[in-house]
């Protein structure tokens, strides 16, 4: 079965820089679209980015246009999500998804 396992969440300040992993297995990943959402306190969970097959097509929600990266490395079965110049309002639990399975999430806080 589809599992996915994130990690690399943690507290830093506004203006830093964290980065996710989410390692899968249980599908064949080197095919599979994989996606990040993050769900802040309060509110739902929203659709961060996504990458597609071998990870050279990927998007981003308006938000963290410019400052997220996602990308995949497929001798690993990870998929990665860079967080640059984050800002308070990224603060947020991040989940994987893909297949329609989900990670546990990871917590990230973002905070002086």
């Amino acid at each position: 079965q589809v599992q996915l396992v994130e990690s690399g969440g943690g507290l830093v300040q506004p203006g830093g820089s964290l980065r996710l992993s989410c390692a899968a297995s249980g599908f064949t990943f080197s095919s599979a679209g994989m996606s990040w959402y993050r769900q802040a306190p309060g509110k739902e969970r929203e659709w961060v980015a996504s990458i597609v097959g071998a990870g050279d097509m990927t998007s981003y929600a308006d938000s963290v246009k410019g400052r997220f990266t996602t990308s995949k490395d497929n001798a690993k079965d990870t998929v990665y999500l860079q967080m640059n110049s984050l800002k308070s309002e990224d603060t947020a639990v991040y989940y994987c998804k893909a297949r329609g399975s989900w990670g546990q999430g990871t917590q990230v806080t973002v905070s002086s």
